[in-house]
C-alpha cells in the first residue's frame, strides 16, 4: 500500500534524494521548499509529486502548508523533517542575536511546528514514522558554527524525547546525523570558515573530515538509501 509522506525542504539536495526514493517505491509524496524553481523542476521529473512553496521560518505559512499536504495526501504516515539553514560561520562573540535567532527559528521552531501538526495524523496511521535530519555537528560540536551546532543538538534532544512520548502509539521517531554532505552548501560553509580563520580551504576541508571515519563528503543519495533501508525494516517489524 502506498504510504503518505511529507518532506520539508524537499526541493533539492538531501530532501530531493529522499523524496525520489519514496516516489520510486510508489508512495504518495508531498514536499515543501522555499525555492519554487526547484519545485517546478522536480514536478517536471515526477508529475505525480505534490508540492508547496513557502518559508517555514514564517510560522503563519506552516499551517497552510500542512493543511494542503494532508488534504492532497489524504492523511499522513511519514514525516521527514529536513528543513534547516547553515547560518553564519563566525566566532561566537561576533554572532549577532538576529543571526542566532534566525537559525534556531528555522532549524528548531519550524520542526516543532510541523511535527506538532503531524502527530494527530500519525497516531491514526498503522505505521507512523518521524525522521529528523540532524548532523554530526549535533553530536561532536562545530567551532565557528555555534547557532547551527546548537540547533542540531536540539534536534537530537527533540527526537529522543518524542520517541519516548510517542512510542506508546507505535510511532517511530529517529534522527539521522550525517557528516559533511557533498554539495554547494558545504562548499560555501567551508569557504566562509577558511576566510574567517585565514587558512586554506584545503586545510578547512581536512579538519571538517577529521571526525569522520571515511574521509570524503557524504553523497546525499546514500542518506536516502539509509532511510529506505530503515523504512523497509520498520515496515517488516510492523507486520
Amino acid at each position: 500500500m502506498a504510504r503518505k509522506v511529507l518532506i520539508t525542504a524537499g526541493g533539492s539536495g538531501i530532501g530531493r534524494c529522499i523524496a525520489e526514493a519514496f516516489l520510486k517505491q510508489g508512495d504518495q509524496v508531498f514536499v515543501c521548499d522555499i525555492n519554487d524553481s526547484h519545485l517546478q523542476q522536480f514536478r517536471q521529473d515526477y508529475p505525480q509529486l505534490h508540492t508547496f512553496c513557502c518559508d517555514l521560518g514564517q510560522p503563519k505559512y506552516v499551517q497552510a502548508m500542512f493543511d494542503t499536504a494532508v488534504q492532497q495526501l489524504g492523511g499522513l504516515d511519514i514525516l521527514i523533517n529536513n528543513t534547516g539553514v547553515s547560518g553564519p560561520t563566525v566566532a561566537a562573540e561576533e554572532l549577532s542575536f538576529e543571526e542566532w535567532t534566525q537559525v534556531l527559528n528555522l532549524n528548531l521552531n519550524s520542526t516543532f511546528l510541523v511535527t506538532k501538526l503531524a502527530i494527530p495524523y500519525l497516531k491514526q496511521s498503522d505505521a507512523g514514522v518521524i525522521i529528523n535530519l540532524s548532523s554530526i555537528a549535533g553530536r561532536m560540536g562545530y567551532p565557528f558554527r555555534l547557532a547551527y551546532s546548537t540547533s542540531k543538538w536540539g534536534i537530537v534532544g527533540f527526537t529522543k524525547t518524542l520517541s519516548m512520548e510517542l512510542g506508546a502509539f507505535d510511532i517511530r521517531v529517529n534522527a539521522i546525523l550525517p557528516g559533511a554532505v557533498d554539495g554547494e552548501r558545504v562548499q560555501r560553509v567551508l569557504q566562509a570558515r577558511a576566510d574567517s580563520m585565514n587558512i586554506s580551504i584545503e586545510d578547512v576541508t581536512e579538519n571538517a573530515l577529521a571526525n569522520q571515519s571515511i574521509k570524503h563528503f557524504v553523497n546525499p543519495k546514500h542518506i536516502a538509501d539509509l532511510l529506505r533501508q530503515y523504512m523497509h525494516e520498520a515496515s517488516s517489524a510492523s507486520c
